[in-house]
């Protein structure tokens, strides 16, 4: 029996650092056991050898752990652990469910009036989150503020899955100056592509000048590797015009994320 039996205040791990030392210390001398070094103890868990046997000596004398020529926890030790081990599961389990899940707020664009604390329904539009009042859809979630149509609204307690489809990137080419540049390519079939896809992004300055030639505005020109990326996630079909020398840089990307592209050759060669 332990010479000193220590209430649940006084060993609760959550109470002080001194008490999640031991529940550690605990740890180590069960998974180590029967060769149990101090020193491999105290480089695990970032204390001083020192340190570790002044807790030993103390867990030794509340009867949660043993020397007999070695150090191995007892039976009340293993008991505590579990006890101590239920109560952070509870802890986390109560951190993870009660309050993350609550305060975990997007943002969404509401389609119609929403009155806070009403069940909407979310879809993904244009690379946007829109919430409609009314839980009709696969995916739901809850309003935290009230928004007018078109207004932004916060939205929680998600549940279900937001059914959308992946953009796909067309990829155009341009060749280097050196090579014939912007003139190498058809400004009028880069105008015709344009009108079937959603975003036009733009890569390097020879594919600006196609741009500019065919009378179009880039929706992404700068930061366009991740951007171009992180738009396809959304939904979006775009179109990138692509200096050739830096053409990798997106491909590789794009295949790192499994997103859909196509490589269309336009230039005049």
């Amino acid at each position: 029996m332990p010479k000193n039996t220590a209430g649940p205040e006084e060993f609760g791990i959550l109470q002080s650092k001194r008490n999640a030392t031991r529940y550690q210390i605990l740890v180590q001398i069960a998974d180590r056991q029967p060769a149990v070094n101090q020193q491999e103890i105290a480089d695990a868990i970032g204390i001083t050898a020192q340190a570790v046997s002044d807790y030993l000596q103390d867990l030794v004398e509340h009867g949660y752990v043993n020397k007999r020529g070695r150090y191995e926890v007892t039976k009340e030790g293993v008991d505590w652990l579990i006890s101590q081990t239920d109560e952070l599961r509870h802890f986390v389990e109560h951190v993870s469910e009660d309050v993350i899940g609550q305060v975990e707020v997007e943002t969404a664009i509401a389609t119609t009036e929403i009155h806070e604390g009403e069940t909407v329904s979310l879809t993904m539009r244009g690379g946007v989150l829109r919430a409609i009042s009314g839980g009709t859809r696969s995916a739901t979630g809850v309003a935290v503020t009230n928004a007018e149509a078109g207004q932004d609204v916060g939205v929680t307690n998600f549940d279900g899955v937001l059914d959308y489809n992946l953009g796909a990137v067309t990829i155009v080419p341009v060749p280097q100056v050196q090579d014939g540049g912007s003139s190498a390519v058809d400004s009028n079939e880069i105008a015709e592509m344009a009108e079937g896809h959603d975003l036009i992004a733009v890569g390097g300055v020879e594919a600006i000048a196609v741009t500019e030639t065919a009378g179009l505005e880039p929706d992404i020109r700068f930061g366009s590797t991740p951007a171009v990326r992180e738009a396809a996630t959304k939904g979006p079909d775009i179109l990138l015009l692509s200096s050739a020398e830096v053409l990798s840089t997106y491909t590789d990307k794009l295949r790192e994320q499994n997103l859909s592209y196509e490589v269309v050759d336009v230039a005049d060669t």
